[in-house]
Order: structure tokens, then sequence, then C-alpha cells
């Protein structure tokens, strides 16, 4: 059956922008980009004459990669409500921290507003082999919930 996660997949509105912030702000490389036209990515993702283009990025760590497109056509639309954390569907992307605080401090430096203060999950809730797990909610440019998480 499935084997592993290949690529999370963040359509964007500006993708300059967007690389520019997984990149210098969160830490990501870039390690290849593309222009995907014609039919057979039209069929793929059921849309017609799509012009995408599309930036891979990788952790520092390594795998899955962050494929990042933007739709040149047809154009998407922004839904205010997949910025809540209780809309249907898949919500967030959590990325493993070493340093909450300091990653918490660089991102409010950078002008990024958290949904909290880092908050440790309660003993009992869940327990996870890599330890204690905190988090911390936060927007990228284009309102996608993104999320730290440090293990201890």
């Amino acid at each position: 059956m499935i084997s592993a996660i290949d690529h999370i997949n963040i359509v964007v509105s500006d993708l300059e922008r967007s690389v520019r912030f997984y990149t210098e702000v969160l830490g990501f490389r870039q390690v290849r980009e593309a222009h995907l036209h014609g039919e057979w990515i039209g069929r793929i993702v059921g849309l017609p004459t799509v012009s995408a283009r599309v930036t891979y990025l990788l952790a520092p760590a390594g795998e899955p990669r962050i494929e990042l497109l933007c739709y040149d056509q047809p154009a998407g639309v922004d839904v205010a409500a997949n910025s809540r954390a209780n809309t249907v569907g898949l919500r967030h992307v959590a990325f493993r921290v070493d340093d909450m605080a300091g990653t918490c401090a660089r991102l409010r430096a950078q002008g990024l507003t958290l949904f909290s203060e880092p908050v440790a999950v309660p003993a009992g809730v869940v327990s996870h082999d890599a330890g204690r797990k905190t988090l911390v909610y936060f927007l990228d440019p284009d309102g996608v919930i993104l999320e730290l998480a440090q293990y201890d």
C-alpha cells in the first residue's frame, strides 16, 4: 500500500513571495522549479488549460518536500474559512523545531502573528514516543495554517 509521504502541495497566490517566506523566514531550501502546462497536467488536476509554476522545497532534515504551486490559469480563489482551524479538510502542516522559543521570537521579528504563545499538550491527552509536545500555530502569506511542534 502506501510506503511514505512524497510531498505536500500548497497553492499560493504569489510564488516569489511564498518562496521568500518559506526559505528566508522558515529555513527551507529551494531544490528545483518547473512550469506546468498542457493537457497532461489538466488531466491530473481535473482543470482545463492549466498553466502553473511550481517550486520544490526541502526542510533542513530533508523529505517530504513541499511544493509551492501558483496557478496562472485558471486562477484560484481565496477562501477565508481555510485559515480557520475548524474548517473541514486539510487544515495545517506541522514543522518540527528544536528551539520553540527562539523560532517563535524569529517569526515575531519577521512580523508574523502567532495564534497564541506555545502550548504544552497536557500529560495524559496523548503520549508521543518523541516525548512531551509543545505546539503553536501561525499563518503563511496566503493564510495557510502552519504549526511548530517541539518534543522534549
